[in-house]
């Protein structure tokens, strides 16, 4: 009985380590001030994680070089699981990049915001952020893509409840870089489809003026490193820029989402 309590602790703390970096240490210090009473260990920890997560981790993160995404009217978190989870840090310059850039895009599209989706944990360089490949050191972040409505409009809806999972498919005119990256043994690609957390409005419709005009001025920063999109939007777009780039087949397929890497 010791065995399947002690087995079930550690599957516990390892897993809410690898989804909320803190989530697996606070579970054990409520583990240890109160295991002879449940009740009181339950409750300690949602109570300690809350206090972390939205007190106790803002303050300290700074000092790891990283800050919360700074949301406003234009800059939204696209779910408040993000944010639950933490998710959602970053180094200052992405915020500077953010506010930069929803501020011309707003003047363009009044009322658009940048619906922000994963970033970083908190704390320590090279801890994952799973699934992602290399969203472990405060510099990247994935932004949805822009959709219209089935009127035309550009809308702040996206058609997925994570942000993810919902591709803009290739034409049948296009380079189709997903057949090519499964047919070589790259199961993973399009597994995100698994990860939308249900479908939202069916009816819209890519943007492709808008998501254009918004890699055009993520482009133009100069704390940009490096964005990921898929060929056949980037070709779609009309786009070319030495840093707009293809991610390769190891990762996940970026036509859900645009991913964008400063300095």
């Amino acid at each position: 009985m010791r065995v399947f309590k002690f087995l079930t602790l550690l599957i516990l703390v390892i897993i809410l380590s690898i989804t909320t970096q803190i989530g697996g240490v606070i579970l054990l210090v409520s583990y240890l001030l109160f295991r002879k009473n449940k009740a009181k260990y339950i409750g300690s920890f949602f109570l300690l994680y809350a206090l972390s997560t939205f007190v106790l981790v803002p303050l300290i993160a700074p000092y790891f070089g990283r800050e919360k995404i700074q949301t406003n009217d234009r800059v939204k978190m696209h779910m408040f699981f993000t944010v639950l989870t933490n998710r959602n840090y970053v180094v200052p310059q992405i915020n500077i990049l953010l506010g930069d850039v929803s501020r011309n895009m707003e003047q363009s599209y009044p009322g658009l915001e940048l619906h922000c989706l994963d970033a970083n944990f908190p704390f320590w360089d090279g801890f994952p952020l799973l699934p992602h490949l290399s969203h472990n050191d405060g510099k990247k972040l994935d932004i949805s893509l822009v959709y219209h409505d089935d009127k035309g409009e550009v809308v702040n809806t996206k058609p997925s409840r994570s942000g993810y999972g919902v591709f803009e498919e290739p034409l049948s005119s296009e380079y189709n870089q997903i057949e090519v990256c499964k047919n070589k043994g790259y199961w993973q690609y399009d597994f995100p489809k698994y990860l939308t957390l249900g479908k939202t409005r069916p009816a819209l419709g890519f943007s492709n003026k808008a998501t254009r005009k918004l890699l055009q001025k993520i482009l133009e920063q100069a704390q940009i490193a490096k964005v990921f999109i898929e060929p056949h939007l980037r070709s779609r777009m009309n786009l070319a820029h030495p840093k707009l780039r293809y991610h390769g087949c190891q990762a996940v397929r970026h036509d859900d989402h645009i991913h964008l890497q400063v300095k």
